[in-house]
C-alpha cells in the first residue's frame, strides 16, 4: 500500500435501510456508517421511537437520537400505503442490507419479511434483531435493556457483594445487539461476494448477552460454580479491585507475580513480599479477606496522583476511576481522535464519542448530523430512485411520503 496515498473507506457504496428504533436497530447502522456505508432510516410519519425528547432530553431533542444516527439520513414513508409499499421495494432494489428490530410478525404484516424482499432483490441481506427470536416461548415478551440484562443474567453479577441487583450503566443489551449485527452484516457482506445471493440474519440480544457472560457462563455449565457480585474484585486474581486513597480511589490489577513483586516496591513493604501467605496468586486469593484490609489501610494513606504515579513509574497496571470529566481529559482521546462532531440545525454543536475502528491509509469520514424526520426523502428518492419533484409532490400530498 502507498503510505502517501489515502483511500475511500471500506464500506463505500454499500447501502443500507434501516427499519430499527432505539438502540439496538440503530448502533449497528451507526458504527457501518463510520466505514462509509450510507445508511438510510425509512421512518413512519410518526418517526424512529428514538427521536422522543424525553430520551436523555437535549435541547428539545433526543440525546440519544443525536447519538446513534450521524451519518444517516431519513425519508419518510408510510409502508402501510400501497403506493409507499411499492416505493420502498423500489429502494431495497437499489440497496445492499435492510435492518430491523421489530417485533416477530411486524415484518410478515408489513410485508417486508425476506421472503417478501427476496423476489424484489436476490442479492439483499436482511438482519432482524429481536429481543429472545422469532420463534420460541419468549418471542412476544417486551425486550428493553434493562429486561434482557436482567433475565440474562448481568444484574446478578453486577454491583457489590451482598447488595441489590445493579443495572450496567450503559444500556449493553441494546449495544451487544448493534455491535453483534454489525459483525454478521459484514460476514454476510463478504459471503455474497462469494456466491452472489443475499442472506437472512437473525439475531436476539438475549443471544448475544449470553455470548458476552463469555468464561462466566462456562464456569456455570461446566463446574457449576455460581458466579455473584464482587464490585470492583476478582475472583480468581488479587489484588484486582478499587482502593479508596485519601480523596479518590486507585485501580490496582496485579495478576501475574512479579507485578504483585513491583507493588510491594511501590508500597515501601518488604514484610508483604516475604510473606509465604501472599508469594503466588493462588495463595492471595486463599488469603484475601487478610491481605486486603492491610493494602487499603496503606492505599488511604495518600492521593490517587500519588499512587498514579508510583504505580505507573514502576510498571504495576493501574488507573484512576475516572467519570466521564475523568474520561474525555485522558491523553489518548485525542491522540486517537476519539472525539466527533457535527453541527446539527436546530441543537448547534453536539460532540460526541468517534469511530474506534481505524484503517491506516483511509480518508477520514466526517461526521454529518443526525437527520430531521425526512430531512432527504427528496433527496434519496431522486437520487435512488430518479423521481422527479413532481413526482414527489404528488405522493406527499397523498401523505405517502413525507
Amino acid at each position: 500500500m502507498d503510505s502517501k496515498k489515502t483511500y475511500d473507506p471500506p464500506l463505500k457504496g454499500v447501502r443500507i435501510i434501516e427499519l430499527g428504533q432505539i438502540i439496538a436497530g440503530t448502533y449497528g447502522g451507526q458504527l457501518l456508517t463510520d466505514l462509509g456505508a450510507e445508511v438510510v432510516k425509512v421512518e413512519s410519519p410518526k418517526g424512529d421511537l428514538g427521536r422522543l425528547d424525553s430520551i436523555a432530553p437535549f435541547k428539545g431533542h433526543s440525546g440519544l437520537f443525536l447519538t446513534f444516527n450521524r451519518n444517516k439520513k431519513s425519508v419518510v414513508i408510510d409502508l402501510k400505503k400501497e403506493a409507499g409499499l411499492k416505493i420502498f421495494y423500489e429502494l431495497v432494489k437499489k440497496s445492499d442490507v435492510v435492518v430491523d428490530n421489530f417485533r416477530p410478525g411486524v415484518l410478515e404484516k408489513l410485508k417486508v419479511d425476506y421472503k417478501s424482499l427476496k423476489k424484489t432483490n436476490k442479492r439483499i441481506i436482511q438482519c432482524s434483531i429481536t429481543g429472545f427470536g422469532t420463534t420460541g416461548k419468549y418471542k412476544d415478551l417486551p425486550a428493553l435493556d434493562i429486561i434482557i440484562q436482567s433475565i440474562s443474567g448481568m444484574l446478578a453479577i453486577t454491583g457489590q457483594p451482598g447488595g441489590p441487583p445493579s443495572r450496567v450503566g450503559i444500556p449493553i443489551s441494546d449495544l451487544s445487539g448493534g455491535v453483534f449485527s454489525s459483525s454478521g452484516i459484514l460476514a454476510a457482506l463478504y459471503d455474497r461476494e462469494r456466491t452472489g445471493e443475499g442472506r437472512r440474519i437473525e439475531l436476539s440480544m438475549f443471544d448475544s448477552m449470553l455470548s458476552l457472560l463469555s468464561y462466566m457462563g462456562t464456569m456455570w455449565l461446566t463446574n457449576r460454580e455460581l458466579p455473584t457480585p464482587q464490585g470492583t474484585k476478582h475472583e480468581y486474581t488479587v489484588p484486582w479491585q478499587a482502593f479508596k486513597t485519601s480523596d479518590n480511589y486507585v485501580v490496582i490489577a496485579a495478576r501475574q507475580d512479579i507485578f504483585w513483586e513491583k507493588l510491594c516496591d511501590v508500597i515501601d513493604s518488604e514484610e508483604l513480599r516475604s510473606d509465604p501467605r501472599f508469594e503466588t496468586n493462588q495463595k492471595r486469593v486463599d488469603n484475601k479477606e487478610i491481605l486486603i484490609p492491610l493494602l487499603e489501610a496503606i492505599f488511604e494513606k495518600q492521593t490517587t496522583e500519588f499512587w498514579l504515579e508510583q504505580l505507573r513509574v514502576a510498571g504495576v497496571p493501574a488507573s484512576p476511576v475516572n467519570n466521564l470529566d475523568g474520561v474525555f481529559s485522558e491523553p489518548p482521546v485525542n491522540e486517537r481522535d476519539m472525539i466527533t462532531s457535527y453541527n446539527h440545525p436546530e441543537v448547534g454543536e453536539v460532540r460526541l464519542p468517534g469511530n474506534p475502528i481505524k484503517f491506516e491509509g483511509v480518508r477520514k469520514i466526517e461526521s454529518t448530523p443526525a437527520p430531521l424526520l425526512g430531512e432527504h426523502t427528496d433527496q434519496i428518492l431522486k437520487s435512488w430512485l430518479n423521481f422527479d419533484q413532481l413526482e414527489i409532490d404528488k405522493l406527499r400530498d397523498k401523505d405517502v411520503v413525507a
